[in-house]
């Protein structure tokens, strides 16, 4: 009798490990994908200290890191103010680069595939006096 305790316990641990083992495979792959689907850019200007407005929201002083969960192809507008300083416009896309964590990620799952490109890690503008 305790011969054949020993392997069904072994064989309940085994089932119980395997069931564990699944649910962290699920967990990390969740955890994968749902952090591919995020991008940064540093935003930076010449002289540094701007004012930073991204979509006419103040985000920060340059140098300034945009962040976000935005799907590819998307726009940001950025506004970087700073006085005696003309003001400077312009649009970032999310179109720069490929993002290779959704590019693998949506093989397995279609939906990382809206997060297939990322920002460049850097955008520098040169601020032009008044």
């Amino acid at each position: 009798m305790i011969s054949f305790e020993k392997p069904h316990k072994r064989k309940y641990m085994a089932m119980i490990h395997s069931k564990s083992l699944g649910s962290i495979l699920i967990f990390f792959s969740g955890l994968f994908l749902l952090s591919s689907c995020s991008s940064s850019t540093l935003i930076q200007s010449i002289p540094s200290g701007a004012k930073v407005y991204l979509d006419k929201e103040y985000a920060g002083y340059t140098p300034c890191l945009m962040e976000d969960m935005k799907i590819s192809w998307s726009r940001t507008r950025v506004e970087i103010k700073l006085e005696g300083y003309e003001d400077f416009r312009t649009s970032i896309t999310k179109d720069e680069e490929i993002n290779v964590g959704a590019f693998v990620g949506g093989v397995f799952a279609v939906v990382p595939f809206a997060w297939v490109m990322q920002y460049k890690p850097n955008h520098m503008y040169e601020l032009e006096k008044d």
